[in-house]
């Protein structure tokens, strides 16, 4: 996949995202972290959950993964950014497509199914290359 200059990505599984952003060119992709992150997990989806208990694991999850898109539907909109790359661990990601605004889904450049939270820049890079 071919990264234009100024695009986002964001590296999120159902606990932590990480934004970067391409500060190099078409050619020569150079990530670097994006300085705001800040997820809220959305009310009632994951409020008082357990993480001793499966199913209310699973609702804090998709909170949380309800939470990034929510975040970044409302940058969207506000113009903040107008190209992004989601990388995500695929139950996420499932979650994450029921909640993109239109102006995200026009935003998307492209979407890799895959956990790569805690994972180096470098392996970021390669697997937005290989995709």
């Amino acid at each position: 996949m071919i990264l234009p200059t100024d695009t986002y990505v964001a590296v999120a599984d159902g606990e932590k995202l990480n934004l970067f952003r391409n500060i190099g060119t078409e050619t020569e992709m150079k990530l670097t972290a994006a300085s705001d992150q800040d997820v809220e997990v959305v009310a009632g989806m994951g409020a008082g959950s357990s993480a001793g208990n499966p199913e209310e694991s699973r609702v804090e999850e998709a909170g949380f993964a309800t939470g990034i898109v929510d975040m970044l539907n409302k940058r969207v909109l506000a113009g903040k950014f107008s190209k992004i790359v989601i990388i995500a661990a695929p139950k996420t990601l499932g979650e994450m497509r029921k909640h993109y605004h239109k102006k995200l889904e026009e935003a998307l450049v492209g979407e890799i199914a895959k956990d790569l939270t805690g994972h180096s820049i470098a392996d970021i890079e390669k697997s937005i290359h290989a995709a």
